[in-house]
């Protein structure tokens, strides 16, 4: 009888198992087809995208599918008709909306295939491409465009702009990219060009346009999420004559197998002529570098550019140190150093941010920055061709910053200083944020930026790279030093030997090809290269460190004949 009960109490506690079971897959199975079922408000969010984010990121983008539901049609579109028919090109918009926009105008649905969801950005932006075509040859996925032929005549077009915000890697999305292209090609090729050579453009997106393509400047008006935009056609073409990616350079700088310096007539945009264009530097907190902004002022102009020569500085740059940048061919602009408000105090990149006034020099239309650990060795007046973003790849999607093509504005410089807290920089410096705001950005050939290092460290690596820094006539057109600067060694042989870490930076070719271009310049101005007695110890401990360790290629041996030791 025992047992017959112990079995009853058994089932029984089975059978309530099984129900509570039945209950909880009952509920979500109902929660699921809520979600399954539940109508989405912004045109083209699909459900695996909704299904991939995170909880707080699904109730996020929820948030902001419901602000960018139906909007009304803006009131600016009333002005913008001026008592005429509007031709009204719509992209990304639903069907139902399209109806709302003919009160206004004659309306084309623009009608393209949407970029496939496996097409990721890292595509478009791979760590390595063959830029010598030694195999195949660079190239690009294809996004798909519009068959743009059908349509023509456009008084403006308006386009609905993805936005993933706050998702990781929001602005970093394919798709997004493909709307603004569609966008600008329709805009530069299918609109009715004013007078002062723009065309009208209107977005609707939470998130801000992409400043690579629509920038702050031309935005005329804007009413809650919609935005009004009056942009010059040419500059447009500009970007559009560009990759849609850094998986292809933007411009090869010479024949296929060959030296020969880029043909100018290729280029589909050619530079505006007599534009004011200018090089530029930037020096701050430190005067350091002052011996590197010397030597790149005289490489520069040993490649007979013509450009102008512009060093930004702050007052920390002693007075006799700005005369000798001045007798050097700099042109001297004071700016009030920027702080960079992630870093920590007294640290190197505590005012790196000062890169940013660059923006505020709008007498210029175009300008290339570079670094001053770099010296130039061909001609780059060519890069002034380029639209912003140009630069060279670093690592992946993000470009170093050292040599840039950038196109000043002071709408830019606010957006730059409005986002300095809430951008956070990847290596805690300029180029981690400028990565965050110029995603989209054009591949320029390694030769133009050549990093000096050897990240692999092999026998073929190395042979490669020395032969470069060795090749005369130049092959390559600058040479950017990494790790310990050449100034800030003796001219017997490149320091970077002499510490672990830095080992990866060592060139001794790349060393005396630097000091051929400090003997070459006046004797007044080598003498900002000298070395403080502080370096001399510094000097001194690393190489006693490096004899201890007792590296192999036993550069702490050499003796030391560089006449700084001993002035």
């Amino acid at each position: 009888m025992a047992i017959g009960e112990e079995i009853m109490k058994a089932a029984k506690s089975k059978a309530l198992v099984i129900k509570i079971n039945f209950a909880f897959l009952a509920f979500f199975l109902l929660v699921y087809l809520a979600l399954l079922y539940q109508p989405h408000t912004m045109y083209g969010l699909n459900a695996a995208a909704f299904v991939r984010c995170s909880l707080r990121e699904c109730h996020m983008k929820k948030i902001g599918d419901m602000l960018m539901g139906k909007e009304s049609i803006p009131s600016f579109i009333d002005e913008l008709k001026g008592g005429k028919n509007l031709s009204i090109g719509l992209v990304n918009f639903g069907d139902d909306e399209v109806e709302e926009w003919r009160r206004v105008g004659n309306v084309s649905k623009v009608y393209f295939d949407r970029v496939s969801k496996n097409f990721e950005w890292k595509d478009l932006f791979p760590e390595f491409i063959d830029e010598e075509e030694e195999i195949d040859g660079p190239s690009c996925p294809e996004i798909p465009m519009p068959e743009f032929s059908k349509y023509s005549n456009l008084d403006v077009v308006v386009a609905r702009m993805p936005c993933r915000r706050p998702e990781n890697g929001w602005n970093r999305d394919v798709f997004r990219l493909q709307v603004h292209l569609i966008v600008a090609k329709l805009a530069a090729e299918r609109s009715m060009i004013g007078e002062n050579g723009t065309v009208k453009v209107v977005l609707l997106s939470h998130c801000e346009p992409m400043i690579e393509i629509f920038r702050c400047d031309y935005m005329l008006k804007q009413e809650e999420n919609w935005r009004m935009y009056e942009v010059n056609v040419e500059e447009l073409k500009e970007k559009l004559a560009m990759p849609i990616g850094s998986c292809k350079l933007a411009m090869p700088l010479w024949g296929e197998g060959t030296n020969e310096v880029y043909n100018l007539s290729k280029f589909t945009a050619p530079a505006i002529p007599k534009r004011r264009e200018a090089y530029a530097t930037v020096l701050h907190s430190s005067d350091t570098y002052v011996c590197g902004a010397i030597t790149l002022a005289q490489s520069l102009l040993k490649t007979k550019t013509d450009r102008d020569l512009l060093l930004l500085h702050d007052k920390l740059i002693p007075e006799e140190k700005l005369k000798a940048l001045m007798a050097a061919g700099w042109k001297l602009h004071e700016i009030k150093r920027i702080r960079n408000p992630r870093a920590e105090n007294g640290s190197y990149n505590e005012y790196n941010y000062s890169k940013f006034r660059l923006w505020q020099l709008t007498y210029y239309q175009k300008i290339i920055f570079i670094d001053a650990d770099i010296i130039v060795l061909r001609n780059l007046d060519l890069l002034f061709y380029f639209p912003e973003m140009s630069a060279t790849g670093n690592d992946g999607s993000i470009f170093n910053s050292g040599i840039m093509v950038i196109r000043p504005s002071k709408c830019t410089f606010k957006t730059l200083m409005d986002k300095r807290r809430e951008i956070i920089s990847y290596n805690g410096g300029d180029q981690g944020f400028l990565n965050e705001v110029f995603v989209w950005w054009h591949r320029l050939p390694r030769r133009v930026n050549f990093l000096k290092n050897f990240w692999a460290n092999t026998t073929l690596e190395s042979s490669m790279k020395n032969s470069l820094f060795a090749a005369d006539p130049p092959k390559l057109y600058s040479i950017h030093y990494l790790g310990l600067k050449p100034w800030l060694c003796y001219r017997d042989y490149d320091c970077n030997w002499n510490i672990d870490d830095q080992r990866v930076y060592a060139s001794d070719i790349a060393h005396q090809r630097w000091w051929k271009f400090h003997d070459e310049m006046d004797l007044e101005l080598q003498k900002f290269c000298r070395l403080s007695e502080r370096r001399k110890i510094e000097l001194a401990w690393d190489r006693k460190m490096a004899e201890n360790v007792k590296y192999a290629d036993e550069h702490w041996k050499i003796n030391i004949t560089d006449r700084r030791k001993y002035e």
